[in-house]
């Protein structure tokens, strides 16, 4: 029996995810990027679809003396959202002063981060829209479920997760936190989603800077031309 195919790269993953995303293309969707891998994924979608595209990113918030350990994590929007692992919240106890000194940090990284590539532009409301957040594929479903969870609190009407790749028990998981799931290869044992591409080199955020540049330039020619 056949191993799970391989991608090229970031950007053919891209292009065949946007085939079978074809279905979305006419209610105006907006893609979300997951940073940095998850970029040049979502921009062939962007591409394919017609479809306005932005950034989401997610920052864990450290337990208190033990930043490793999440407490939670913000996820970046129009509005930004904080979702707590209540689980962990009621083991660490910590302070509401507290999470609210380390939720303004991780506000402040976001807002560099945005600063850095997307040339201050601000980020594009979810609400009352199809949103498709793209990442190049998925190994543990933290950060995922995260940014699914916050964009789901600003009230799109429809919610997608679209990846190349990622392991069947994950997804069964993920697939409480939006309305539907679009996976190209879901291989069996996981190991890494690195070794499911050729070319898995990291993306530098030059070409995050560049990429969405392009994909508003591109917006900004049609919106005004309309």
């Amino acid at each position: 029996m056949d191993g799970p195919r391989k991608f090229a790269d970031r950007r053919s993953a891209g292009r065949r995810l946007a085939a079978e995303l074809a279905h979305l293309k006419s209610r105006n969707p907006l893609i979300l990027a997951l940073p940095r891998g998850g970029v040049p994924v979502a921009y062939e979608v962007a591409l394919a679809l017609d479809a306005e595209m932005d950034l989401i990113f997610v920052r864990k918030l450290g337990a208190p003396g033990h930043e490793e350990f999440g407490i939670g994590a913000v996820v970046d929007g129009a509005e930004p959202q904080l979702v707590l692992n209540e689980d962990v919240i009621r083991q660490i106890a910590p302070t509401s002063q507290y999470i609210h000194q380390e939720l303004q940090r991780q506000l402040a990284e976001i807002e560099r981060r945005r600063d850095a590539y997307m040339a201050g532009r601000k980020p594009i409301s979810p609400k009352g829209r199809c949103v498709i957040v793209v990442d190049d594929g998925i190994a543990t479903g933290g950060t995922v479920k995260a940014a699914l969870q916050g964009v789901k609190r600003n009230e799109p009407a429809h919610l997608v997760l679209a990846v190349p790749v990622a392991p069947r028990q994950v997804l069964d998981d993920l697939r409480k936190e939006c309305d539907e799931v679009v996976v190209l290869e879901t291989p069996e044992p996981f190991h890494a989603v690195g070794l499911h591409y050729t070319d898995f080199t990291q993306t530098p955020d030059s070409e995050v800077i560049d990429i969405m540049a392009r994909s508003y330039r591109g917006h900004q020619v049609v919106s005004h031309g309309d």
